[in-house]
């Protein structure tokens, strides 16, 4: 198939876009994403505040191009470690995990903005939501055949009605595990990952925040016993 050409219009409205991306992922790194202002942004590029709202519509458009981006980046990230993972589903459970606590902790700026506290008047695109659970896919795949130990039937029970009355959640559960939105296995699969990614967002929003700091133990090993403990709950 042959690439597509792009105008030198085009081509340049890309590059001024990406450098506007750029400015503001500088902004967040420096002061959180209270310190994004598309002013400063204008005035660093030498642009006019008219000329930046030709490639922005204002400051909730251009959060929301980040936003995209980092669920972008770190459901790639996991979906490299689950296609080099040769290993039985619980390794490839511990490289999910390390895939997802890596990707944090060298960007922690970027982690926040999609796993931080919300910012006050913003709403996140309506497209977040499936950015989110692509992340997250790889995860039920491990899941699908697990065996949940008799304490989490509850929570099976639960995720199991998720799946029958959300079509969405269906379809996402469906696509990476070919599971009908039927029976306890897709139950089962909704109910490790829900718990996997409560895991991971607890630990290591803590570690990003410098929480563990002079505890005497080291993020990644607690994850570890941590994603061991989850692994033994269902039987993987």
């Amino acid at each position: 198939m042959a690439a597509e050409v792009r105008s030198p219009r085009e081509r340049y409205r890309e590059q001024n876009r990406a450098e506007i991306k750029a400015a503001a992922l500088q902004q967040l790194a420096e002061g959180g994403v209270q310190a994004v202002a598309l002013t400063r942004i204008a005035k660093d590029m030498g642009l006019s505040g008219p000329a930046l709202y030709r490639y922005f519509a204002g400051r909730d458009d251009l959060l929301g191009e980040l936003i995209r981006d980092a669920y972008d980046d770190v459901a790639q990230a996991i979906a490299q470690a689950d296609g080099g993972s040769a290993g039985d589903a619980r390794s490839t459970l511990h490289a999910l995990a390390g895939a997802y606590r890596s990707w944090a902790v060298a960007q922690p700026h970027r982690y926040l903005l999609i796993q931080g506290t919300p910012l006050p008047g913003y709403a996140a695109p309506p497209d977040t939501l499936q950015r989110a659970r692509a992340v997250l896919g790889p995860f039920l795949k491990v899941f699908a055949a697990g065996v949940p130990v008799e304490a989490l039937r509850p929570t099976v029970a639960e995720m199991d009605a998720w799946v029958r009355k959300d079509d969405g959640v269906a379809d996402w559960v469906a696509q990476h595990t070919g599971l009908p939105p039927r029976g306890e296995a897709a139950g089962t699969a909704l109910a490790g990952t829900v718990l996997a990614w409560s895991q991971l967002h607890g630990t290591v929003s803590l570690e990003v925040a410098g929480l563990y700091a002079g505890m005497g133990h080291r993020a990644s090993t607690l994850l570890t016993a941590q994603i061991d403990t989850l692994a033994d709950s269902f039987s993987l």
